[in-house]
């Protein structure tokens, strides 16, 4: 019944998708197993915005990317990217992937890597051109690795290595960027390094979603946020959506009273 339901949503509300929106996604429901990690969301992305996917730990917000992206199989829901289908759109979304989901022992190079975002350049036969790489060195210079070029990827830091994954998905010169927590883990230095870049890319007129978690750093950092447990509590700008209520009906009794006072001090 529950999944009839969430189809019949999906079906229903994909007739009213914004043509303009970079991302929207109408009735995405996955589940793991019986419980659903995401049920009937319906979400609709800003064009040139910053917009932050926040909630609990296991809300579903990394689902709901993953889904987004056709990573995971939904059950049921609609996705599409500028009013498009997702597999004819592809190509203009890049996508930065928990550092913890990734194999850091295999043996390539940073360079590699980057070169790694231009799959759609080389063509079939992988032909490396001077043009590709300086593309690659040149998105390695926007965040500050061009020195690490030759490095084995897993010799570096964790916040090198997210500033590796970033600098690929800055060489696909992408319209969306799908990130999901590109912060966790690294050093106050990388993430203001990370949070410039981004930012630079919206100033180019592109669109940015992240999955985040530090709720101190929302109003600083993004213009929209969705919030989710499991289904869609609110969406909209900071200013809007990004208030105590939305956030407890979000977190409930996991919204701690310190964290409260740490955001009321941010909006200060």
């Amino acid at each position: 019944m529950l999944l009839s339901l969430a189809t019949q949503e999906g079906i229903i509300a994909a007739e009213h998708i914004p043509a303009d929106s970079p991302l929207a996604l109408r009735g995405m429901t996955v589940s793991y197993g019986e419980k659903p990690a995401v049920f009937s969301v319906d979400m609709t992305i800003q064009e040139g915005a910053m917009t932050a996917i926040i909630g609990p730990n296991g809300a579903g917000k990394s689902t709901l990317l993953k889904a987004a992206l056709g990573v995971v199989k939904p059950l049921a829901g609609h996705v599409t990217v500028f009013g498009q289908s997702l597999k004819s759109q592809r190509h203009r979304i890049a996508y930065v992937p928990q550092r913890a989901s990734v194999d850091w022992d295999f043996p390539t190079r940073v360079l590699d890597v980057v070169l790694m975002g231009l799959y759609r350049e080389l063509g079939l036969l992988r032909r490396v051109r001077r043009a590709h790489v300086e593309k690659a060195m040149s998105s390695l210079d926007r965040v500050g690795m061009t020195d690490f070029a030759d490095r084995q990827i897993g010799q570096l830091s964790g916040g090198q290595q997210q500033r590796v994954f970033l600098a690929r998905a800055l060489a696909q010169s992408a319209d969306l960027y799908l990130l999901d927590e590109p912060f966790a883990g690294v050093d106050a230095a990388t993430e203001k390094a990370i949070i410039s870049v981004l930012k630079s890319i919206k100033d180019e007129g592109k669109t940015v979603v992240s999955v985040h978690h530090d709720l101190a750093t929302v109003r600083d950092y993004f213009d929209h946020v969705f919030l989710i447990n499991t289904r869609k509590v609110a969406e909209g700008t900071v200013g809007e959506a990004f208030t105590e209520v939305n956030l407890h009906k979000a977190y409930g009794g996991r919204l701690a009273t310190a964290q409260m006072d740490q955001l009321n001090l941010a909006a200060i």
